[in-house]
């Protein structure tokens, strides 16, 4: 009972706020715009589907390799940390650094 009044409460809340923003011209104007470039785009995707899968493909592609290449990035990076630190506590002649 307690989540169900809190979600109309959040929904409320939102409606309300949106509808008072809506009180500012420039609000409206980018509302608008934003709408349209939003009707465009949904008109698109419905005319040409396999487009947007495509397009949505090559972002997932670029992603994972921007994903890939910074975690092996990552890796190296702990890599050189790992054998500096080796390095250093052999010099020292000890297993601790303190």
């Amino acid at each position: 009972m307690g989540n169900r009044k809190l979600v109309v409460g959040v929904l409320i809340g939102a409606i309300v706020g949106g509808a008072i923003t809506l009180f500012d011209r420039e609000t409206r104007n980018y509302s608008r715009m934003k709408l349209s470039n939003m009707k465009y785009s949904s008109q698109s995707v419905l005319k040409n589907p396999s487009e947007a899968v495509r397009n949505i493909r090559k972002t997932f592609d670029t992603f994972n390799q921007n994903f890939t290449s910074g975690v092996e990035s990552t890796i190296t990076a702990l890599e050189q940390v790992e054998t500096t630190l080796e390095k250093y506590t052999n010099r020292n002649g000890s297993n601790r650094i303190e």
